[in-house]
């Protein structure tokens, strides 16, 4: 029962991610919740998950496809593959300027679920990838040479 109810936890958090219901997801978070992004520094609290969320919808417009998921038995952690779909809006500090680029990068999130909220995500892609697609607009993900 517990892995059904994480299930309909993280589903719950992808389609709120794919509304753009930054509320919904926040509401689905712990008030203590630890958020690591690869390349990036690790967030502590809802709020600066709430920072972290208000700055994302600045500068990326995205969507989340082909979500694969798999939830232990317990219910105490989950894993989701899935393909990120997005716009560059707004330049980002530090990264390619924006001009509406497209970009589809394949990414992947870790959950830790404590108590019926999402207590830990930890999120990686490849940012060089996204780089390489924003830099020479293609939107397409660029084959590693051989």
């Amino acid at each position: 029962m517990a892995s059904k109810q994480s299930r309909f936890l993280i589903d719950t958090y992808f389609a709120a991610f794919n509304a753009g219901d930054s509320q919904k997801m926040e509401s689905l978070v712990a008030e203590d919740l630890v958020h690591d992004v690869n390349q990036g520094e690790r967030r502590v609290g809802k709020d600066k998950f709430w920072s972290f969320n208000v700055h994302m919808s600045r500068c990326y417009k995205e969507r989340l496809s082909e979500i694969v998921l798999l939830v232990t038995e317990d219910g105490t952690r989950a894993a989701a593959e899935f393909i990120v779909n997005g716009t560059y809006i707004d330049t980002d500090n530090g990264l390619p300027e924006a001009h509406g680029q497209t970009y589809k990068l394949p990414a992947g999130s870790f959950f830790e679920i404590r108590d019926g909220h999402i207590a830990r995500i930890t999120t990686y892609y490849n940012l060089q990838n996204w780089i390489d697609q924003v830099k020479d607009g293609t939107g397409e993900q660029v084959a590693e040479e051989a």
